[in-house]
């Protein structure tokens, strides 16, 4: 149960300022306790937006620390720790332009939503309870939301754009966690970073960066749902990598919606794997100079293994694009199936699009988790604020790639240069058999091909769950995910 602690700091209706008019950190602190297997945990929690500062140089003369942008965290710390033993770490989602409310409200956090699951979604008005699983039962939490997501904005005459970037976005997240850590006395503390789907490509991003420009070596990445190279997403004409790599997850969504019989998803994941790694590629670069009889054996094998008809196989050339399989794959049941969280379904408009006009799975979990963060800063945690909160925003459109022009966007390099550089960095990687946005055989390619000794393999573990982009909202995979994390953590924290 929450017991909130009204102290005299409270949050303005918008942000405050100081005497020269200027934003200043509006933060909020109240304190709450938990119980977690019978011991029962006090801790604060600190709410608001901080700001963040640049050194400004006018004519080669320093003009002082100008505001740029205010953040906004949401920090938890268990009282009483030593804070040379106590983890801390730092998390965030993707989209870009998602906020954290997903692993905030979702997996990791002190309070939870209940949102239900397939086939037995949870009504409004929805529920917020404790969670017994939280990982701050093991470190301590900062949640993170990028520039223009949540309640995070660029100040008055500061354009947004700047921080809609890979390297904006990286050096503006990397500030929040230089300072919270220099703030809060933390530099002694294990660092971790939890980052999921494009917050993956953060995470990884960020250890290259915090090493190089504040020397922060961290303890631990917790990658969730993993894309760290953008070419086996990307399905562009001439790059047939994503078609091979998204196959194991089209036969597991296949097989979870009952089209492989009685096979086991063992089975149909090992036979799709194998199609996969040999002769699936070898089928798609042979292009016309395959014979009849070649192309008829890898049409029907594809169509066995996808559960699509070997008519739409042989349509499509051999090259299955995701969403045209969302669309296509229960087509004749007039059902469209999730993109996140493939063990969804959902009707559509008409059924004889292309493409779905939406995902079922993300309208599914979205009304539960903005109604319970909404509900949840204001009446347990203080924070009061008019902006709406950014749960997934397109404001941060477009998103700006330019480190990487002339090629594709990929951290895996960054990844294998912090680990060469700190070998004693863990990796964990949790990969969901349904996830349809960032399938798990396309993360093990990248991590086969990190350019790191082989030793330092050993420093990588994985996880895998059978649910999807957000696995948590699967009752026993937020359970066992939030066991392997708090496993992760005591182990990458041992000295």
């Amino acid at each position: 149960m929450t017991d909130k602690d009204n102290g005299d700091e409270r949050a303005a209706e918008d942000k405050p300022g100081d005497e020269q008019g200027l934003p200043a950190d509006d933060l909020v602190t109240t304190q709450h306790s938990i119980t977690v297997k019978r011991r029962k945990l006090n801790y604060t929690t600190t709410t608001g937006r901080v700001v963040l500062r640049q050194e400004v140089l006018t004519e080669g003369k320093f003009d002082g620390h100008q505001p740029k942008a205010e953040v906004f965290v949401t920090a938890y710390t268990l009282d009483g720790a030593d804070p040379a033993k106590r983890p801390v770490t730092f998390a965030f989602n993707g989209g870009p332009g998602s906020s954290s409310v997903w692993l905030h409200l979702g997996l990791l956090g002190p309070r939870r939503v209940v949102s239900g699951d397939v086939g037995a979604l949870t009504p409004p008005p929805y529920d917020l309870v404790d969670n017994a699983e939280t990982l701050l039962a093991h470190s301590d939490l900062v949640f993170i939301d990028p520039v223009s997501t949540g309640y995070s904005r660029a100040v008055k005459g500061e354009k947004p754009g700047q921080y809609h970037g890979f390297q904006g976005d990286l050096e503006s997240v990397g500030e929040v966690i230089r300072l919270w850590t220099s703030r809060n006395g933390r530099w002694m503390s294990p660092k971790f970073l939890a980052g999921e789907s494009y917050g993956t490509t953060r995470a990884a991003g960020l250890a290259d960066y915090l090493q190089t420009r504040y020397g922060m070596y961290l303890n631990g990445l917790m990658l969730i749902s993993s894309v760290l190279d953008f070419a086996t997403l990307d399905f562009s004409e001439g790059n047939d990598l994503p078609h091979t790599l998204f196959l194991p997850t089209y036969a597991a969504i296949a097989h979870y919606h009952g089209l492989h019989g009685t096979r086991t998803l063992e089975d149909v994941l090992a036979d799709a794997e194998d199609f996969a790694s040999r002769d699936y590629p070898w089928a798609l670069a042979r292009g016309n100079r395959l014979s009849t009889e070649e192309r008829a054996a890898a049409v029907a094998r594809l169509a066995g293994l996808t559960g699509l008809s070997e008519d739409y196989v042989d349509r499509v050339d051999l090259r299955i694009e995701h969403v045209r399989f969302f669309t296509e794959l229960l087509r004749s049941q007039r059902k469209v199936v999730g993109r996140l969280d493939s063990r969804f379904t959902g009707p559509d408009a008409d059924y004889g699009r292309e493409h779905f006009s939406e995902d079922p799975s993300y309208w599914a979990i979205l009304g539960p988790y903005t109604a319970a963060l909404n509900h949840y800063v204001r009446a347990e945690l203080e924070y009061e604020n008019d902006l709406p909160y950014e749960i997934l925003t397109m404001n941060v459109r477009p998103w700006s790639y330019k480190e990487f022009e002339g090629t594709h966007v990929t951290v895996a390099n960054k990844l294998s240069s912090a680990m060469r550089a700190n070998p004693h960095l863990r990796v964990h990687i949790a990969y969901g058999y349904l996830d349809g946005a960032t399938p798990y055989y396309a993360a093990e390619h990248v991590v086969a091909h990190l350019r790191i000794p082989d030793e330092l393999h050993a420093n990588i573990e994985a996880a895998y769950y059978p649910a999807g982009h957000m696995m948590y909202v699967h009752e026993p995979s937020r359970v066992q995910q939030s066991k392997d994390l708090a496993a992760f953590i005591q182990s990458a924290s041992d000295r």
